[in-house]
């Protein structure tokens, strides 16, 4: 698994491993999560990207009484 430095102005360079798996390029913009002692880069796609996402996703959910559509 592949390691970085932070710097001394907290900036981090992201290995050519990566940035190739995930298809990352210059200038491209990463939303930063911590999460419990860990820290995620995610890549922020443009909306057309994800336009299609949840094809096929299940919509019938069992709603609470107080929250059903009559």
């Amino acid at each position: 698994m592949p390691t970085v430095t932070i710097s001394s102005d907290f900036r981090v360079v992201i290995t050519e491993e990566c940035r190739e798996s995930l298809g990352l390029v210059p200038g491209q913009k990463l939303e930063a999560v911590a999460n419990e002692g860990s820290l995620a880069l995610i890549p922020v796609k443009p909306i057309r990207e994800m336009r299609g996402f949840l094809e096929g996703i299940e919509t019938l959910v069992e709603r609470e009484k107080d929250r059903s559509i009559t």
